[in-house]
This record gives C-alpha cells, structure tokens and sequence, in this order.
C-alpha cells in the first residue's frame, strides 16, 4: 500500500446563477470550526463578485491564507496549479471546495479531477445547488440542468422557504425522477450542515481555549439558532451508529452500499473485513452517491472493528443498524479474496494494496467487470467516467 501523506478532498460546489452556491459556501466557511478549508472560486466574468464575497469570510487577501482558508479565483487552465499551491503541507488545508462558475459545465471539472495525477489531492463529489424558487425558470433557460443533475452526488434544494410544501414536494418528485437514486438535502439561505460534505475538527482538536474568533462565532450561531430553529442540524438530520468487532462480508456491504435508501447522505468511518491478503483498515467515505474506500494501517493496538456513521434524513436507524448487522461475517479467514473486488473498484489504484494469490494478474478491467451486481450509479474513485454513470 501507498504509505504516502492522505490526499486532501476536492468537492465541487456548483449550481446556475443565482442558485445560492456563494451563500453556502459561506455558510460552511462559517461553520468549519476547526477545519482548515482552502476555496477555489472559478469566476465567469472579468469582476469576480463571488471572489470577493467569500473573501470577505476568509481575510483581506484573495491569495494569502487568512482565517483557515486560502481563495482563488482562477480558471479552468489554472486549476491544476492552484490545487497544488493549496495542496502544499505548510497551509495545512483539511478539504478544498471548488465554486463553479454558474456556466460552467460540472462534467468536465469532474473529469479534470478524476483523472488528476496529483497525489496530495483526490476528488471528493459534486454537490449541485438548485434554486426551489426558480425551479422551472431555470429549466426552461437551461436545458443543460437535468444533465448537471445527473452526475451529482449531491443535490441542495435551496431556497425552500421561499416556496409552499406543495411546491416543495413538487419539486422534490420532479427530481426524483430526474436523478434517481441521489441524495436531495431542502435547505434555505444556504444552510447545510457542513458535516454532509466534509469532517469537522472539534474546536478542542486544535486549540487549548477558545480564541476570540471563535467566541464571534460561537455568539453568531447561537443568534441565529435563536432567530430560527431551523437552524439547527438536529432539526434536519438523524445520525445512526454502527460498530462490529466482528468483520464485514466485502460483497455483502457492497450490497448494502449499492441499495442504500435515498435520504442517506452521508457514510464515514471504518471497516474490518479481515479477508486473506486485505487485512487492513478500510476507512469508507460516502457523499449522495459518490463512494470511496482507503486502505490504512491499524494503529498500534487499534482492535480491529468496524465503525461506521450514517447521517440523513428521514432513514430509519434500526432498519439500517439491521442491514448492517447482517454484512457481519464470523469466518473471514475463509472468505475467498475474490469477493474484495467490489471494494477494491472504489480504491484509487495507487492505494490497492499488493495483489497476491488468486487475485494476482487482475487489470483494471476486472475490477469493473467482476463485480456485476455492483450499482453502476454509484462510481468509482479513479477509473470511471462520472458523465457516463
């Protein structure tokens, strides 16, 4: 296994004009506690308004680190350059959220991150804003919207107070149908719990008391919460739990991976499958349908087991915990490694652990074609064209 430094997420923010991209990347730029968050905004006109309004959240300088996050505001070409530049160890960036242009075309951003050869950084899923408001105005200008929607990962149904439950759950079926199977978060003014699309380091990770900073934003959030109890993330999202010191069937959780319910949003964590040849840690990263797995080495005296969180909305947590229950294998010393290859198609390939025995000889190929009952919605970290899935 590759023992080099874990790559930072990239996770694209996009959306047509006036969707509401800028106000939720705000919002998760408030809400980052701890986390260090650089910000690529890839502007579509000469005056970068967008630029400069997440500036304003992050410090004086569009290029200097301020207040955890590090903007840009660049172009296609520049893309590359500029990953790399956040990418760097001494900024200590924890995840990268690039703002598309309004006209932008998602698809090719996701191909350009996909097939990005830059080790520091891996792409982390496509969340598309939607404006509940302007649903079917933006449609009629836009035809391109229901092809945007259907490489998301993740759909944010913004501006829903501005729209009746009918609406609402008009809406929500029309984009039922448009993207089947992913994940749809309703939100107003932006405001999603930054914990569906990235980890958050606990302010006590990172520092001994609060700074003054902090306790702005601390007063900032409990204000707002005050104003209006929607926003709190209780309010929208239900967190389920699940560990096992008994390993995992690979193709079993596949299984479940591959059928999970539509409100779950969210999967982290780790998993023990114990198969001969893959005995490490498997840390599992889930956003809508966008599915990655890394191989890690147990810490020195780590038990092995699995440990997984599952955050959504309107799940049903015993119903989960159950499934879940039922991918426990007792015997996976005698599990055949073959059935790890389901796992493996959503490993970067630099990643793969060494390939021994009768998986010995498998090309890329394989790992699409062995596993047939995979959802082929659900694509893979490295290989896979996300236009095509």
């Amino acid at each position: 296994m590759n023992s080099r430094q874990q790559p930072i997420p990239v996770v694209v923010l996009a959306g047509f004009l006036g969707s509401g991209k800028t106000t939720l990347l705000n919002h998760l730029l408030r809400g980052s506690r701890g986390t260090r968050i650089g910000v690529v905004v890839n502007d579509f006109g000469s005056i970068e308004i967008d630029a400069m309004s997440v500036a304003g959240q992050v410090g004086d300088s569009m290029v200097s680190l301020g207040g955890g996050c590090l903007c840009c505001a660049v172009d296609g070409a520049e893309l590359d350059t500029y990953l790399d530049r956040l990418a760097r160890p001494e900024h200590g960036i924890d995840v990268i959220v690039i703002e598309a242009s309004g006209l932008a075309e998602p698809q090719e951003m996701i191909r350009m991150l996909v097939a990005n050869e830059n080790p520091a950084v891996r792409y982390g899923g496509m969340v598309e804003v939607v404006d509940a408001a302007e649903f079917d105005a933006t449609r009629a200008r836009h035809p391109e919207t229901d092809r945007h929607l259907a490489v998301a990962d993740l759909v944010v149904l913004n501006k829903t107070d501005r729209v009746d439950p009918a609406e609402r759950a008009r809406i929500e079926a029309v984009l039922a149908g448009l993207c089947p199977g992913i994940p749809v978060v309703a939100a107003d003014h932006g405001r999603i719990d930054p914990g569906l699309l990235f980890d958050r380091k606990e302010w006590a990770e990172t520092r001994g008391q609060l700074s003054f900073e902090d306790l702005i934003a601390e007063a900032e959030s409990a204000r707002a919460d005050a104003e209006d109890h929607r926003g709190h993330a209780h309010a929208h999202y239900e967190s389920t739990e699940f560990a096992s010191d008994q390993a995992l069937h690979p193709r079993r959780l596949i299984d479940f991976l591959d059928g999970r319910p539509p409100g779950l949003y969210r999967i982290k964590g780790h998993v023990h499958f114990g198969v001969p040849g893959h005995g490490e840690k498997y840390e599992v990263h889930a956003v809508g349908r966008f599915l990655r797995f890394t191989p890690l080495p147990w810490g020195r005296g780590e038990p092995r087991r699995t440990q997984l969180v599952l955050i959504g909305s309107g799940t049903d947590g015993p119903a989960l915990l159950a499934d879940l229950a039922a991918c426990r294998e007792p015997a996976p010393h005698a599990v055949a490694p073959e059935t790890m290859w389901g796992v493996l198609r959503y490993v970067d390939p630099a990643d793969r652990p060494d390939i021994e025995g009768a998986d010995a000889g498998l090309t890329e190929t394989d790992f699409h074609d062995a596993d047939a009952d995979a959802d082929e919605g659900v694509y893979a970290y490295a290989d896979v064209d996300p236009a095509e899935g």
